[in-house]
């Protein structure tokens, strides 16, 4: 039996860079994923991730920005680990990877093997908007060096997806 993958798209169109993990998905869902492999694109819905979760996945990979203070549309791959420790929060605009996971195992889901493929941002929400139009945050397209590296990451969540494919193959 195929090995159950979820690959999540996370991020806010309307955010610039914090896009990312959605236009990853996108290019990815024109092409041809193994048996049992999902591609969502969860946006910012972070409940409907942290349920997803229950659905007895062996693996989920998260697509979405990451800062972490490198050079802007570079990609970063971490296999994260969650503490239980930290308070369960619940908010509809906020749900990062790790938020979403507390509350999937907060909701009693098993956690799969988990995986987060990141990209540095270049225009990171609210640091740009001023308290007189909280607008000026909203810009609808990627930045060039993390549009750039859209094609990087969703070869390299492929190249995962077959790896763990050919894992499970294997056993």
């Amino acid at each position: 039996m195929a090995e159950r993958i979820l690959v999540a798209g996370i991020g806010n169109i309307f955010l610039g860079d914090d896009a990312f993990g959605c236009e990853v998905v996108k290019r990815l869902a024109g092409r041809g994923m193994p048996e049992g492999v999902e591609v969502v694109d969860f946006g910012i819905r972070g409940f409907d991730l942290a349920y997803a979760l229950h659905d007895g996945y062996e693996a989920v990979i998260f697509v979405d920005a990451l800062p972490r203070g490198e050079e802007p549309g570079t990609v970063y791959l971490i296999e994260p680990e969650i503490e239980d420790e930290g308070e369960v929060t619940l908010d509809t605009h906020g749900m990062g990877p790790v938020k979403v996971l507390r509350l999937a195992r907060a909701l009693g889901a098993r956690m799969p093997r988990t995986l987060v493929v990141g990209c540095e941002p270049q225009n990171i929400p609210g640091r740009g908007g001023s308290q007189t139009d909280p607008y000026d945050d909203m810009l609808m397209e990627l930045s060039e060096p993390v549009q750039a590296a859209v094609e990087e990451a969703a070869n390299l969540v492929k190249s995962l997806v077959r790896e763990m494919a050919e894992a499970n193959s294997k056993s």
